[in-house]
């Protein structure tokens, strides 16, 4: 799958897109397919994103995974602390990006 990802200009959080809007969470991305040039041209347009980019992805049973590690470590968040990732219950979280 396709998704897209980015950056949210007012607060530098990693964003996915959800199909209509943006999430700091991975799992809620779609797959973004042949339409994905397109939506980041109109989503570019609004000045909310930046650095939009599509990107490989697997539809996992533990939700959506980014193909390439950086793109993971970019869904987790923090990896020098875990306790201020987006997971910081999750004991196993640092296993997920490798």
């Amino acid at each position: 799958m396709k998704v897209i990802t980015g950056s949210d200009l007012r607060t530098g959080d990693v964003i996915w897109w959800t199909g209509e809007g943006w999430s700091r969470h991975v799992n809620d991305a779609v797959d973004a397919g042949e339409h994905a040039e397109a939506i980041i041209a109109r989503e570019n347009a609004k000045q909310i994103v930046t650095d939009t980019q599509v990107i490989e992805a697997t539809q996992t049973p533990e939700g959506v995974r980014p193909a390439h590690i950086k793109d993971r470590i970019r869904a987790l968040g923090p990896t020098v602390r875990l306790d201020l990732s987006l997971k910081p219950a999750d004991p196993a979280a640092g296993n997920w990006v490798i």
